[in-house]
């Protein structure tokens, strides 16, 4: 007897208008690839759990009790490997579907409003950011004597130099960079474009870099893969933002790094040092390629020791009379 297909799993009108709120953040906000698969998949699980609970799948039939109900499922859940979900994880669930009813309202579908579903409070984090001292130790780890080591060394004076995120970094070209001028474009997250600038160093380790590259791939940073044969030349092949994630672990370690590093690291890095240089707060806005200026301050708490230690050496009272 021949076994029965699984069944299909039920569509819902839910299901038709997240597809087609996915592709709005891909084609109407130019959202990475990235920012889209995380959205499918925390506005795929509300979907999922509506269905298994038995409740109506459309946007009239969502309203606080069923929210309500859906955050208790989040902070309860619990995967296959026996991990619950992080509060900060929980919060990405809940903020991927506040967009999402944010859109159907645009979109005139009646719907619960999003200003009505709060945010959980999220775990306090501290800015991770490296030292003078420790940037300078993490820099010089690579081995320029070795292709991947000069490869490498590039890539961090490149992050440091210019704060870029990870994925800005990967998408660069040869042809993108004009050296001459230390600058070039890129596009960043919602589509806006900025102008980085590089340091001498920057430049200097790039073009060692570039001097032995003999192929023909126009990726700026790429991966040194081995032929399946001895006799085989490498494929250059760009690399990817795990890649870069994976040497900054290896020499974060290497260095004894008290943490470990990340390209968003050199991002805050870069950031904290501009100010303790006393860049104005806009200035590195701009730098970083932040929409908001809210984001931007996040790194003022970081200096404000430097402030403080400011104050208290130049504005003691110390000369006032008694």
């Amino acid at each position: 007897m021949t076994a029965l297909p699984p069944p299909k799993e039920r569509r819902t009108e839910l299901d038709r208008l997240i597809e087609d709120f996915l592709e709005h953040l891909e084609i109407e906000r130019n959202c990475s690839p990235l920012t889209i698969r995380n959205y499918r998949h925390y506005l795929g699980r509300f979907s999922n759990w509506l269905k298994q609970n038995d409740f109506k799948a459309e946007p009239s039939s969502i309203d606080l009790e069923k929210i309500k109900k859906y955050r208790v499922f989040l902070a309860r859940f619990t995967a296959p490997n026996s991990q619950s979900l992080s509060l900060s994880t929980q919060a990405y669930h809940v903020i991927a579907l506040r967009a999402f009813l944010r859109w159907l309202i645009k979109n005139d579908q009646k719907t619960l409003a999003p200003e009505k579903v709060d945010l959980p409070k999220s775990e306090s984090r501290s800015l991770k950011f490296l030292s003078a001292e420790q940037i300078e130790r993490l820099l010089s780890q690579p081995l320029p004597s070795a292709k991947t080591g000069l490869r490498d060394k590039a890539i961090l004076e490149v992050l440091f130099s210019t704060g870029l995120r990870v994925s800005e970094l990967v998408k660069l070209d040869r042809d993108q960079i004009d050296l001459r001028r230390r600058e070039f474009g890129v596009v960043g997250k919602g589509g806006r474009a900025r102008v980085v600038f590089l340091s001498e160093r920057a430049v200097k380790w790039l073009k060692e870099y570039l001097k032995t590259r003999a192929d023909d791939e126009k990726a700026l940073f790429i991966n040194y893969k081995p032929g399946k044969l001895e006799t085989e030349s490498p494929t250059p092949k760009r690399l990817t933002p795990r890649s870069i994630e994976r040497l900054m672990e290896k020499y974060s370690k290497i260095a004894g790094l008290p943490i470990m590093a990340t390209p968003h690291t050199m991002r805050h890095s870069y950031a904290t040092d501009l100010l303790n240089q006393g860049v104005d707060i806009r200035t590195v806005q701009e730098l970083l390629g932040h929409q908001n200026i809210a984001t931007t301050q996040i790194y003022t708490h970081v200096t404000n020791k430097r402030l403080r230690d400011v104050h208290r050496q130049f504005h003691s009272g110390k000369n006032l009379k008694e």
